[in-house]
């Protein structure tokens, strides 16, 4: 009789194939240590001074602009050179190096109105790192964390992350696509919008001020989103809106809402499908739901072959989006990439409706669709 306690014989690996896997290994701990850089540029503002001066400067020129200790800048600057994002002249002249932003760098760290911002993650990305302290009890227990657990600053890097394109987008491009145009002609005249999992309001008052004949509600269980969006609506003097949470004011189930709308939030919620069952009872016979959620694939195998950042997103998954989704009891977990179109077809079928359509909308991450009972 074999003995199934012994350990199996472990074949020796390929030398070269290991120190691929090692390059690889050590690859993935350089994108990290350089995304935690990546914040600290945002948050000291070294990006911002990079661009307004619209030329390089040597790191104590940076240093002195922003009256910090140029040691530490000079050592950020190289870590940044050396990824790749600061451009970087007299490289073999130490104390002589000029560093600078291209205006693809300009764009993408030191633009937050600029539609191809990517500083809203490495604004909550110490919050969302922090998460790996608790995930050993999640993986046991199986209990996720609610986005709360991630403070103020998780809230608003989800607000720092979809605003700008939204900004750039939302009104002119997105809306006049629903109903071949037929949506905008509505809110003009005035109709009644949900945004559920409004955030910390970005949307609602883009909306609301864009069409002040409607009236809208934004609905979000954090309470860091909902407070940060009230304050937000009060600084702009918007009256035809106003944020709730549905654990006090349910939506409405009387089909009374002709506009839905949910900004990558399904995905999150612990229970999706009761959710969805909600939008339809609340919805009006003749309104429109605009789903916009995460481009998954039908597999983790189509995943994988066609999103070059699939890693990146089941990674923030556990740390984030699943994390949410499984908060509750119960939690469906659906997580980042848990909602692809052929799901959302079939979820939106159960609950009863009947016209599903994908919106030709180019974005990075997302995918719109809009629904009809």
């Amino acid at each position: 009789m074999s003995d199934l306690t012994a350990p199996a014989e472990r074949i020796e690996p390929d030398p070269d194939l290991l120190k691929m896997f090692s390059f690889n290994l050590f690859s993935q701990l350089s994108g990290a240590v350089t995304a935690g850089m990546i914040h600290l540029g945002d948050r000291l503002g070294l990006f911002t001074a990079l661009a307004d001066a619209g030329e390089q400067l040597t790191t104590h020129e940076l240093a002195d602009r922003l009256e910090l200790d140029e040691r530490w800048v000079r050592e950020w600057a190289y870590n940044q050179a050396a990824a790749k994002f600061l451009t970087v002249d007299n490289a073999d002249e130490p104390g002589s190096e000029r560093f600078g932003l291209s205006p693809e760098g300009v764009a993408v760290l030191a633009s937050p109105n600029s539609p191809a911002s990517g500083m809203g993650m490495f604004h909550r990305f110490p919050q969302m790192m922090g998460a790996l302290d608790v995930m050993p009890e999640s993986f046991r227990t199986g209990q996720g964390h609610d986005y709360d657990s991630h403070g103020c600053e998780g809230a608003i890097g989800i607000e720092r992350s979809f605003e700008p394109w939204n900004r750039s987008h939302l009104i002119p491009t997105v809306l006049p696509l629903v109903g071949d145009g037929a949506l905008v002609e509505r809110l003009q005249a005035g109709i009644t919008v949900a945004d559920i999992g409004c955030g910390a309001g970005g949307a609602v008052l883009m909306m609301a001020e864009a069409f002040p004949n409607s009236t809208f509600v934004g609905y979000d269980i954090s309470q860091y989103a909902l407070d940060r969006a009230e304050s937000r609506r009060a600084e702009a003097g918007v009256s035809n809106a106003r944020f709730v949470d549905p654990r006090n004011e349910p939506l409405p189930a009387d089909a009374s809402v002709d506009f839905v709308t949910t900004f990558d939030c399904i995905h999150d919620m612990s229970h999706p499908t009761q959710m969805i069952a909600s939008i339809k009872q609340a919805i009006a016979d003749d309104g429109t739901w605009l789903l916009v959620d995460i481009k998954g694939r039908d597999t983790f195998g189509e995943n994988i072959e066609k999103n070059p950042m699939a890693a990146l997103m089941y990674g923030i998954s556990v740390l984030s989006c699943m994390s949410s989704a499984l908060s509750e009891p119960g939690g469906e977990g659906l997580g980042t990439l848990g909602l692809p179109e052929g799901k959302a077809r079939e979820m939106s079928a159960a609950a009863g409706f009947s016209d599903f359509r994908r919106l030709d909308i180019d974005h990075t991450v997302n995918a719109f669709y809009e629904i009809h009972s």
